[in-house]
C-alpha cells in the first residue's frame, strides 16, 4: 500500500504510483492529477475534502490523506458553529488540543454522544413491516396474496411499534460505527465509542450509502441534535464507501469543506441579522429565475423583512464561497448573485468568501437600467474565533443598511 499525505490547495510533485494506483486515484476524482516527465505526478487536493481514504484494488490501494489547510480548532469552531451553534461547542475543548481532524472530530462525536445516550435512550413510533405467525396491526392483504399464494401463515402484517429504533438513534449508530473504522483514534475514544453502540442496543443501521433517516427537530429530541448535527457531517462524508460502476472501491472519512464553510457563514450571518429583525432562510429553494418556473434557484442565505403589503418579502441575499476571492476570476460568482438579485428584484447582493487579499468590501456596480450592486466580502479565517463573528457581523450591518433601503 502507498500513503500519500496532502494538505488542501498545496501542490505535491514528484509523487510516484504504479499504473493502477494512478488510475484508481483518477477514478475517485478526489484530487487533481497532472503527469509529470519521468512518469511522477503532481497531486493537488482542490476539490475542497478534507480526511483520509483508502481507494483502488488490494494490489494496488493508495491511502490517501488530505489536511485542511485551517488549523483543527478553527475547523472545530467553524463545525461547532455551524452544527447548532452553542449547543455544542463546549464540548469540543479537549478536540481542539488535536492536530489530526478526524481524531478531533471522532472524540468531539463519541463524548457528545455518550453523554446524550447516559440520559436514557430516546424511544419513539416506527411503522414496521414483517410476516408473523399471529395477527398484529393491520393485515397487507396485497402482499399476504402476492407473497404466500393463499396460506394462512406467517401472516404480512404492517403496525406501530415503540421502540429506540427511531431515525436519530439510527444516525447515531451509524455514526459511530464509521468513526470506529478510522485509523490514529485513542484508546479511550474507541472505548467511548463501543460504550455508545452498546448503549443502542437493538437500533438498526441505515445501509451504508442510502439516504439518511428523515428526523424533525422538537421538543422531545432536544438533547439529541448537537451529536445528531455532528453525526450528519461524518455520515455525509462517508457517502464514498461504495463499489463504483468501475470497480474502484472508494473507503474512508472526507469532509466537505465547502459545505461547512457555507453552512458556518449561513447560520452566524443568520443569528448577526437577528438583531435587525425579519427572518432568514437558508438554501431557499421558493424561487426562480424564469416566469415558467423551471430554473430553480438555491441561494446560501436570503434575508427577509415585511414587505409594503405586510407580508414578508426578500431584503437581501448571501452566497458563501469556499474559495480565494481574485480579482477578475469572480465573474461566474458575481453573475450567479446577480441571477438571485433579479429574480429577488434587489438592488444588492452579497458573496462571501473563505480566503482573498482585499481587506474590506469590493462593491461590483452592475451596467444596465437597474443599479444593481454585489459586495464582495471576505472572512479572514485564521483570526480568533471572535474576531470572525465580528467580520460576520460587519457584514450582517452592510446587508441590513441595504434591506432598509430597499424598503
Amino acid at each position: 500500500m502507498t500513503r500519500i499525505e496532502l494538505t488542501e490547495h498545496a501542490p505535491q510533485t514528484g509523487v510516484v504510483l504504479t499504473a493502477a494506483q494512478a488510475a484508481a486515484l483518477a477514478a475517485c476524482e478526489l484530487v487533481s492529477m497532472k503527469p509529470e516527465p519521468g512518469g511522477t505526478w503532481t497531486l493537488t487536493a482542490d476539490k475542497g475534502l478534507v480526511g483520509a481514504v483508502r481507494v483502488g484494488p488490494h494490489d494496488a490501494d493508495v491511502e490517501l490523506r488530505v489536511a485542511p489547510k485551517l488549523a483543527v480548532q478553527r475547523i472545530m469552531f467553524l463545525i461547532g458553529y455551524a452544527q447548532h451553534g452553542v449547543h455544542w461547542r463546549r464540548h469540543t475543548v479537549e478536540a481542539q488540543e488535536r492536530t489530526d481532524l478526524l481524531p478531533a472530530i471522532a472524540a468531539a462525536f463519541a463524548r457528545m454522544a455518550d453523554r446524550t445516550l447516559a440520559r436514557g435512550v430516546l424511544l419513539g413510533y416506527h411503522t414496521v413491516e414483517e410476516a408473523l405467525p399471529v395477527v398484529r396491526g393491520r393485515i397487507r392483504s396485497s402482499e399476504q396474496l402476492r407473497r404466500r399464494f393463499g396460506s394462512l401463515l406467517p401472516v404480512e402484517v404492517v403496525y406501530d411499534d415503540f421502540s429506540p429504533d427511531i431515525a436519530e438513534n439510527r444516525i447515531l449508530l451509524a455514526a459511530a460505527q464509521r468513526l470506529l473504522r478510522l485509523g490514529g483514534l485513542q484508546g479511550a475514544t474507541r472505548a467511548l465509542l463501543h460504550r455508545v453502540i452498546a448503549r443502542l442496543d437493538g437500533v438498526s443501521a441505515p445501509v451504508p450509502g442510502g439516504a439518511l433517516p428523515y428526523w424533525r427537530p422538537s421538543r422531545l429530541n432536544t438533547r439529541y441534535q448537537a451529536p445528531l448535527g455532528l453525526a450528519e457531517l461524518v455520515l455525509r462524508g462517508g457517502s464514498y464507501e461504495l463499489h463504483r460502476p468501475d470497480g474502484v472501491r472508494v473507503e474512508g472519512l472526507m469532509l466537505r469543506m465547502w459545505q461547512i464553510f457555507e453552512d458556518f457563514v449561513s447560520q452566524a450571518l443568520s443569528d448577526a441579522l437577528a438583531s435587525y429583525g425579519g427572518r432568514c432562510e437558508t438554501q431557499d429553494t421558493d424561487h426562480y429565475l424564469d416566469r415558467a418556473r423551471t430554473l430553480r434557484l438555491r441561494p446560501d442565505l436570503v434575508y427577509y423583512r415585511q414587505g409594503g403589503d405586510g407580508r414578508p418579502a426578500p431584503a437581501g441575499v448571501a452566497d458563501a464561497k469556499y474559495k480565494t476571492a481574485r480579482t477578475g476570476r469572480t465573474d461566474d460568482d458575481v453573475y450567479q448573485v446577480l441571477a438571485y438579485c433579479t429574480a429577488l428584484d434587489l438592488a444588492q447582493g452579497h458573496l462571501i468568501y473563505a480566503s482573498g487579499a482585499q481587506p474590506a468590501p469590493r462593491t461590483h456596480r452592475i451596467a444596465g437600467p437597474g443599479a444593481v450592486l454585489v459586495h464582495q466580502h471576505v472572512l479572514d479565517l485564521d483570526r480568533a474565533p471572535a474576531d470572525v463573528l465580528g467580520q460576520v457581523a460587519d457584514i450582517a450591518a452592510v446587508m441590513a443598511s441595504g434591506a432598509l433601503q430597499h424598503s
